[in-house]
């Protein structure tokens, strides 16, 4: 069972149900864990690890509506075909569309992961509606804002390729500026924001190069706490096949996936 909302937006609307009915603060807090499907507060805490993905595809479901996440890696260890196939699921979902901006890559090749996990997904008459992907040079957070508030829905979701490249124009606002735009819009729209994000050369020279949250590269200055997912992969070498997926927020916790000759992302 998943959640409709973060423990943190839950306690707030408890805090609303108190005010409103002048009950206590545990009496609200248990109403909301009833409307999740809990008999209590105290059970829902105590089952909320549960709710956490163990597989590749329990991973696009433990998003909420108005998430924006940070998907982070080095070069060739998988963060854009990880994401791809996320995105894929999405589509194939059918519920609402979903957009790709990339600043990094061409059609060829973003067509290309595609197809690693479904080759129908070009077919425009299956799947005409769900997907667009755009390679403009003009992407920022005002590009994407203006191109997606039309159709963008409560179950869509949004790829950005990459982080780092939003403001490398002088002409765009500041990173951060631009992603607190796009989360506002986030929320607002109750959409999905997906970054995918460089990491520092740093953690190549590591012992074992498993990437911490103080990796992500940020050339200029933007609070990581904006992000309500943050994910790494981590490739081992010993470990042929298999990646380390690390989430630092909402809590620091891992699984493993499998990244195999098929070149796509599976559950393991």
């Amino acid at each position: 069972m998943k959640l409709s909302a973060p423990i943190h937006v839950l306690k707030a609307q408890a805090a609303e149900l108190k005010k409103e009915k002048g009950i206590t603060n545990t009496e609200a807090l248990d109403l909301v864990a009833k409307r999740e499907g809990f008999n209590s507060w105290s059970l829902l805490q105590s089952k909320k690890d549960e709710m956490f993905p163990k597989s590749y595809d329990e991973i696009l479901d433990f998003f909420n509506p108005g998430d924006i996440v940070l998907i982070g890696a080095r070069p060739s260890k998988g963060k854009t075909v990880f994401t791809i196939g996320l995105f894929v699921q999405a589509i194939k979902r059918k519920l609402a569309p979903n957009y790709f901006f990339s600043l990094s890559e061409v059609h060829k090749d973003i067509a290309g992961r595609i197809a690693l996990y479904d080759e129908t997904i070009g077919n425009i008459n299956e799947h005409l509606g769900y997907i667009a992907v755009d390679y403009s040079d003009e992407i920022s957070a005002d590009y994407i804002i203006e191109r997606t508030k039309g159709t963008i829905g409560k179950k869509s979701v949004i790829v950005v390729d990459y982080l780092q490249l939003l403001d490398e124009k002088r002409s765009n606002p500041p990173l951060e500026e631009q992603v607190l735009k796009l989360k506002k819009f986030a929320k607002e729209k109750e959409c999905v924001v997906i970054f995918i994000s460089q990491l520092k050369r740093e953690v190549e020279s590591r012992v074992g190069q498993r990437p911490l949250l103080e990796d992500v590269r940020l050339p200029n200055p933007l609070d990581l706490k904006f992000f309500n997912k943050i994910i790494m992969l981590h490739k081992r070498e010993e470990l042929d096949g298999v990646v380390d997926v690390i989430f630092y927020r909402p809590k620091e916790f891992e699984f493993k996936v499998g990244w195999g000759k098929s070149l796509r992302f599976y559950s393991l």
